[in-house]
């Protein structure tokens, strides 16, 4: 397995998104937000399971044939019984504690089944959000979302009105501006790179080096981005050939 991580003090930001609700999409930069600096991490998966500095958040990955792979096993919520807690449905998650601040991330994907794959980003230090949920970048086989959960769906007052119908209308108003959905078509079977750039309030997200997706909010400014996580919806989703660099914005 060729994996190389480098260890840099470094300050973490948080992504944040505008609303898939919002009358019109924001404009997606033709060119990179981010400009690469000193390479953090990569890993192409080549040993026989994931190196020790992967941790399972929710399980199941394994490394075949040089890829990694995620399956969702947590599909459904199921209520509590027989003594054991209630489960809720849950992305299939992998995990490193990769600190960055702006930082591009680069990972080769493909859908064997699966619904969806992602970048995430979180801090478990921060008492704001839900489980320190920051900002993610999202692939579906018809779109490519990108979402501040800081300030939107995580963010804990926002979070607790979920369980609320009487205030469905209040959280959808402080929802807006806060993620936006981009139509897409990415096919399966087929490899592809997804690039995520995220610096200062911005994010953006380009798929085979074409501009796919892009927000600007708060949250995506967030300091301290401790944890890059993979996820996986569905049955099966694949990885390759993960690249991290630090990075500062780029001249626009």
């Amino acid at each position: 397995m060729n994996i190389r991580l480098a260890l840099v003090a470094l300050p973490l930001i948080t992504a944040s998104v505008f609303s898939a609700e919002a009358p019109k999409l924001p404009a997606i930069p033709a060119g990179p937000v981010a400009q690469k600096k000193e390479l953090l991490f990569s890993d192409d998966f080549q040993g026989a399971e994931p190196a020790k500095v992967w941790h399972k958040v929710v399980p199941t990955f394994t490394v075949e044939n040089g890829a990694l792979k995620g399956t969702q096993l947590r599909d459904k919520d199921a209520p509590a019984a027989n003594g054991k807690p209630a489960i809720k449905a849950h992305a299939a998650v992998h995990g490193l504690d990769v600190p960055t601040k702006d930082s591009v991330v680069e990972v080769k994907f493909r859908f064997d089944g699966a619904t969806l794959v992602s970048v995430e980003f979180d801090d478990r230090s921060f008492a704001g959000a839900h489980y320190g949920h920051i900002s993610f970048a999202r692939v579906t086989p018809t779109s490519v979302v990108i979402a501040d959960q800081k300030e939107g769906s995580m963010r804990n007052d926002i979070y607790a009105m979920g369980s609320d119908p009487a205030r469905k209308a209040e959280r959808a108003k402080l929802l807006e501006g806060r993620s936006a959905t981009f139509p897409a078509k990415i096919s399966s079977g087929e490899w592809h790179t997804l690039v995520v750039e995220t610096t200062g309030d911005e994010m953006r997200a380009s798929v085979d080096g074409k501009p796919a997706a892009f927000l600007k909010s708060p949250g995506i400014a967030h300091p301290t981005k401790s944890k890059i996580e993979l996820g996986c919806g569905g049955r099966s989703g694949w990885f390759d050939d993960i690249k991290i660099w630090n990075a500062e914005p780029a001249k626009r």
